[in-house]
């Protein structure tokens, strides 16, 4: 059955914002893991940010300033707030989840992730 389900891709101009939101039917009662990759074509999956049960969120270098995750519990909705944005974000948006601390080392590494989405499309035109 399908787990994690985003939305909120679409096409914006370079500078504009995008709120992406990802849906999950997860329930996780010890330590979790939440968070957001993206693959560009012809390019690997790179991690962007995560966040933890405890709401403590980390992001890679190249996103922070300008995306912001976050997490509503009362529907179980992970969000990415993405502002700023360059062409360079083009790009297949994923969810991710996995059933570790996001803080014992291997958040940035795609396959310590169970739980994947199937996806949201972000372009950015220059």
């Amino acid at each position: 059955q399908v787990q994690l389900v985003e939305s909120g891709g679409g096409s914006v101009q370079a500078g504009g914002s995008l709120r992406l939101a990802c849906a999950s039917s997860l329930k996780f009662s010890g330590d979790h893991c939440l968070g957001w990759f993206r693959q560009a074509p012809g390019k690997e999956r790179e991690a962007l940010a995560v966040r933890n049960k405890y709401g403590s969120a980390a992001y890679v270098d190249f996103v922070k300033g300008r995306f912001t995750i976050s997490r509503d519990r009362a529907t179980n909705t992970l969000y990415l707030q993405m502002n700023s944005l360059k062409a360079e974000d083009t790009a297949m948006y994923y969810c991710v989840a996995g059933e570790f601390d996001c803080f014992d080392g291997s958040w940035s590494v795609a396959s310590a992730f169970r739980y994947w989405g199937q996806g949201t499309q972000v372009t950015v035109s220059a």
